[in-house]
């Protein structure tokens, strides 16, 4: 008789599991019967362990780990768990990092995509904040190091693996990957670990473009629009006998060349200096308005927003997303008022007078609304200075809201 049976379904958080057995020939029967799940596991999570004793196992982190310290070889258990208490703890903190904040949230964006979740904007915003809060500090972390915890694998690169699969081969098409090469090189270089390829992913190794996330109602028009630009593609003409065109400048700014105002000694006086005594002056005194703009930045979804947290990750998840403009831009957005009564607006400076260059490198871009400000009205001025400095509230319809949280792009 064996020593138990693991319950699953073809999914990235059964896989480490079904995995660890299949690689390590433990004896445990790997089933998927519904039927039986739901007979003897009251919550039906998937995966599920029973033991022969008719001891229960349930989440996917206890039952890969017991699994693993079934494994006779004490030299491998220990490669996979931690030589130390300090491995061992880091171990368990990836496992519990790239399944609370990574996967827990992809899979969110993938149910959203079939329509098992209701999509509204500020969810999805706030699930692609985690997503890529997650992938920075992995990328932070193996650009200085082969796997997550030590010079070899552990339990936490295989686990983690399976967990990013969604994220490369379904959520995320080829923008992801070159804008992390580190994680990236760690991603290929497990998908030839001896235990990945015990239990290879339903999934591709890389999707080819991102994945799709609309409301029903909006479903139709999209898919009109795509027809459109099918049919006028076909209409224009080959150009194979065309010039070759000049290469295009890496980002539509660059063609606006040098300003006499240098960006980059702003941002350090604001970092290093007293922002109301010494950076907002000195700011005021260089201040090039044909160089820059200065905008209004609100949140359109105000009304949505919960948790003051979940609206300040919300931030950080855009602020992320513009890293391809942020040598054009500077400015903050602030969160202000209470959980569940709260919302996002600041002040943001780009370079030239249209934000669109600056902003649409960001996917949700269009969640915020942009107002352009005269910096000759002293109202503007004042609101900028109040963005910037976040010693006063934040009036809206007439009301003061006390400053709870923000974000700096810079």
């Amino acid at each position: 008789m064996s020593q138990g049976k693991l319950f699953i379904y073809n999914t990235p958080r059964a896989a480490p599991s079904k995995a660890i057995i299949e690689h390590f020939k433990l004896d445990f029967q790997v089933l998927e019967d519904p039927n039986e799940l739901k007979a003897k596991f009251p919550r039906h999570r998937i995966p599920s362990l029973l033991l022969k004793n008719g001891t229960q196992i349930t989440e996917s982190i206890a039952i890969v780990n017991y699994l693993v310290n079934q494994i006779d070889d004490e030299k491998v258990k220990a490669d996979l768990l931690g030589k130390n208490e300090l491995e061992k703890a880091q171990v368990l903190q990836w496992l519990s990092m790239t399944t609370v904040d990574l996967f827990n949230h992809l899979g969110a964006l993938y149910l959203t995509s079939i329509k098992k979740f209701a999509y509204t904007k500020p969810s999805v915003d706030y699930h692609f904040s985690l997503i890529n809060e997650v992938a920075d500090f992995m990328e932070q972390r193996l650009t200085h190091y082969t796997y997550l915890v030590d010079e070899r694998a552990t339990l936490a690169d295989v686990y983690a693996y399976y967990m990013c699969v969604l994220a490369f081969g379904l959520i995320f098409g080829p923008e992801f990957p070159k804008a992390h090469p580190a994680l990236t090189r760690w991603y290929k270089t497990m998908m030839d670990h001896p235990i990945i390829k015990s239990s290879p992913s339903l999934f591709p190794a890389f999707a080819e473009k991102d994945i799709e996330l609309t409301p029903k109602k909006e479903t139709k028009k999209k898919e009109e629009k795509k027809t459109e630009k099918k049919a006028e593609k076909k209409e224009e003409k080959p150009a194979a006998e065309a010039p070759q065109q000049e290469k295009k400048p890496k980002h539509p700014l660059e063609a606006l060349g040098r300003s006499t105002f240098v960006l980059d000694e702003w941002k350090r006086k604001y970092s290093n200096e007293d922002t109301r005594p010494v950076a907002l002056p000195w700011f005021w005194e260089h201040y090039n308005p044909e160089e820059y703009s200065l905008w209004k930045v609100g949140y359109k979804y105000n009304d949505e927003l919960t948790m003051t947290f979940m609206s300040n990750n919300l931030v950080g998840g855009f602020f992320n997303r513009l890293s391809a403009s942020t040598k054009y831009m500077f400015g903050c957005l602030v969160v202000y008022g209470e959980n569940n009564n709260n919302g996002i607006v600041g002040a943001v400076m780009v370079r030239g007078q249209d934000h669109v260059p600056a902003f649409d490198v960001a996917p949700d871009w269009e969640s915020y609304e942009y107002t352009k400000l005269d910096p000759t009205k002293e109202e503007d001025k004042e609101f900028v200075n109040n963005m910037w400095a976040w010693d006063k509230p934040v009036v809206v319809n007439g009301e003061s809201k006390e400053i709870a949280d923000g974000k700096v792009l810079k």
